[in-house]
C-alpha cells in the first residue's frame, strides 16, 4: 500500500514558494521543500489530488492558489520507517494571501526564492531541485500558469 503525497510548485513574480521543513517532521526535517502533504481517504471523489494541494498550501502557509493546477511529475520513495510513498507535484498559480508559518509543527520558515537561489541552496535536497527544474520548464512553456 502506498501513501500518496502531493506538493505545489507556486510561482510568483520570478520566485518560487518553498518552506524549510520543521525539525519535528518525520521525513527530511530541516530541508528546503515545496509545500504539500498526504491525501486523505474520501471514498469516491474527483480531483482529489488538486484539492489536496490547495488545502495543504492554505493549511501550512496561508495562501490560496487558483483552481487550475498543472501536473508536473510523479515519483516514489521509501521513508526511513519503510513506508512507500508516491509523490505528485503540481504547478499552481498563486491567487491570494501572504505566506507565513501557519503550521509551525510542519513549517519552520517560508521563502520566496528564485531558481538560482534554490539550485544553490545548501538545504535544497536533490528531489526539491528536480521538482523546481521540471516545474520551471512547464512554466516557461505554458501560457496559462
Amino acid at each position: 500500500m502506498f501513501i500518496v503525497n502531493v506538493e505545489g510548485a507556486v510561482y510568483r513574480d520570478g520566485q518560487w514558494l518553498l518552506i524549510t521543513r520543521s525539525m519535528k517532521e518525520e521525513h527530511a526535517g530541516g530541508t528546503l521543500s515545496l509545500v504539500g502533504g498526504k491525501v486523505d481517504a474520501e471514498g469516491h471523489s474527483q480531483e482529489i489530488l488538486e484539492r489536496t494541494v490547495r488545502r495543504e498550501l492554505f493549511e501550512e502557509v496561508g495562501i490560496r492558489v487558483k483552481d487550475e493546477a498543472a501536473f508536473v511529475y510523479s515519483s516514489s520513495f521509501v521513508t526511513d520507517d519503510g513506508s512507500h510513498v508516491i509523490n505528485v507535484v503540481f504547478l499552481c498559480e498563486y491567487d491570494e494571501g501572504t505566506a507565513y508559518c501557519k503550521s509551525p509543527d510542519e513549517v519552520e520558515a517560508v521563502h520566496w526564492l528564485d531558481y538560482e537561489a534554490i539550485m544553490n541552496h545548501p538545504q535544497a535536497p536533490p528531489w526539491t531541485k528536480e521538482s523546481i527544474r521540471r516545474a520551471a520548464l512547464i512554466k516557461e512553456n505554458s501560457c496559462s500558469l
